[in-house]
């Protein structure tokens, strides 16, 4: 017997949610789509059970543009807990060892700066990466020793912000795809001599989206079902604010939503440009720009 058809609406855009702590990414994702009873989901990069902030949800035709958020940069402050190594490189972790030293605030802004740049980073054994097909943190919970190979990352800002005492400090991050805080601290502590481990992370912002414009995951469960929880969904165009926006004609339209390449207009593209294509105020397509035609690799069907 074949599937059913998936329940649920076909809605489309984006829900910015200020994720709350002891909570996966996956389940308010899942409340989030239950709330809305929209048939499709998706998320613009998972946070740790313990992180709050931006955590943006993608529905319907908006799950198209989930890549070009989760390829854009992301800021993030952390509380770096010195003195201490977990094996998860977070507070929900078991501490290995322990240091008595505790660098100075000149120390640690002068550490800083070889994690700044394209940097190589190895993600932390509790994570979702992939070793021969298989969860690093699936292999780390069944007691394996797990050492996942260090992936490149870009790391656009580091400061330290903060020192509320001898053993945290507080730092702010801005770097782009793939890059794991929980590893920046380990790293840090190491490079300092004195071990850490994230205590406390918030994601302030992710590409175009700002945990202070979230909705809270309380205010989704008050909302629920209502036409006032549909009222803050963004357009699923807010997706592509990094890319120029093209006009297409009607033709072109008609044309591109076919899959086929179709003639647009407007300034911010140059040939081989990714961008996307609109008709009458309605997103049509993304594609490669090249002599006054799209040539789409996502149409979107709204």
């Amino acid at each position: 017997m074949g599937r059913g058809r998936a329940r649920g609406r076909d809605i489309s855009g984006w829900l910015v949610v200020d994720k709350p702590a002891g909570i996966t990414s996956a389940a308010v994702v899942n409340k989030a789509r239950w709330a809305l009873d929209a048939r499709k989901a998706g998320h613009a990069g998972t946070l740790d059970p313990a992180a709050t902030g931006v955590l943006a949800i993608a529905f319907g035709e908006a799950t198209k543009t989930v890549p070009y958020v989760t390829d854009a940069l992301k800021a993030y402050r952390f509380t770096l807990r010195l003195g201490q190594a977990t094996n998860t490189d977070d507070a929900e972790g078991v501490v290995m060892s322990e240091s008595a030293f505790r660098p100075s605030d000149a120390e640690i802004r002068a550490a800083l700066v070889a994690f700044r740049g394209e940097i190589m980073q190895a993600p932390p054994a509790f994570s979702a990466v992939k070793i021969d097909g298989e969860r690093a943190y699936a292999r780390a919970r069944a007691g394996e020793e797990v050492a996942p190979e260090p992936r490149p990352l870009w790391v656009e800002e580091l400061e330290l912000v903060v020192r509320p005492d001898a053993d945290h400090a507080v730092l702010d991050m801005v770097c782009g795809k793939g890059g794991y805080v929980r590893a920046i601290a380990r790293d840090l502590g190491r490079a300092l001599g004195c071990l850490g481990h994230v205590s406390e992370l918030r994601r302030l912002w992710s590409g175009p989206f700002e945990a202070e414009a979230g909705i809270t995951f309380a205010e989704i469960e008050r909302l629920a079902r209502t036409p006032e929880l549909e009222a803050h969904l963004l357009p699923l165009e807010t997706g592509l604010a990094d890319l120029p926006e093209l006009r297409a004609t009607a033709e072109g339209a008609a044309r591109l939503r076919h899959g086929n390449p179709g003639q647009v207009v407007g300034p911010g593209a140059e040939w081989g440009d990714e961008a996307w294509a609109s008709h009458q105020g309605c997103p049509v397509a993304v594609g490669i720009y090249r002599a006054g035609e799209l040539h789409p690799t996502r149409v979107f069907h709204v």
